[in-house]
């Protein structure tokens, strides 16, 4: 089983949820949210709305609490972790080691288990404050990137989204122990 997270970058969710019915399709999922995906309404989509959609594809509850994120790891092992889309916020607090989220909290149970973590960023930000979180990921043992590039570099210069449609090799990769390349796109 691989556990599946969504943070709330709400404008690329429905993306991730298209990937996430792909990956079902061979693969048994567990769906984790943040407590902010679970239950903020925005203009993208009701949380209902999501919570709902990620039931469905998976057959399973969704996950949306720490407690309840806290097992997964050694109690409930997965074969992999993907955070689709993971926000700049949820890449800094894992690089710093917080865990106050369902999603930072699955993070952390299943980093134990020396499984690997595939991100698939999503953030405003990831060219100024958070690069160094990138970079201090990168160095994880464990750890993987979607393959990601600027989604609007003169509107948003410092944005870096990842490109959904290559979640698949790249959790295939991570699998192997290996990161799919290239990691930055043009």
């Amino acid at each position: 089983m691989i556990g599946f997270a969504l943070c709330g970058s709400f404008c690329t969710i429905s993306r991730s949820l298209e990937e996430l019915s792909h990956l079902a399709r061979d693969f048994a999922v567990q769906g984790i949210v943040s407590e902010t995906v679970y239950a903020t309404d925005t203009r993208f989509s009701p949380a209902r709305d999501v919570v709902d959609r990620l039931e469905e594809v998976t057959g399973r509850e969704v996950i949306h609490s720490i407690v309840e994120a806290e097992p997964l790891g050694p109690k409930v092992p997965l074969e992999a972790l993907v955070i689709c889309p993971c926000t700049g916020n949820t890449l800094a607090k894992m690089a710093a080691g917080i865990t106050d989220t369902a999603v930072t909290m699955a993070a952390k149970a299943h980093l134990r288990s020396d499984r690997p973590l595939i991100i698939a960023l999503a953030s405003n930000d990831a060219l100024s404050a958070n690069l160094k979180n990138i970079g201090t990921l990168l160095c994880r043992k464990n750890v993987y990137f979607v393959p990601m590039s600027q989604d609007d570099p003169e509107g948003k210069p410092h944005s870096l989204v990842a490109d959904f449609s290559k979640l698949r090799p790249t959790l295939e990769a991570a699998l192997l122990g290996k990161q799919y390349q290239r990691i930055f796109q043009v």
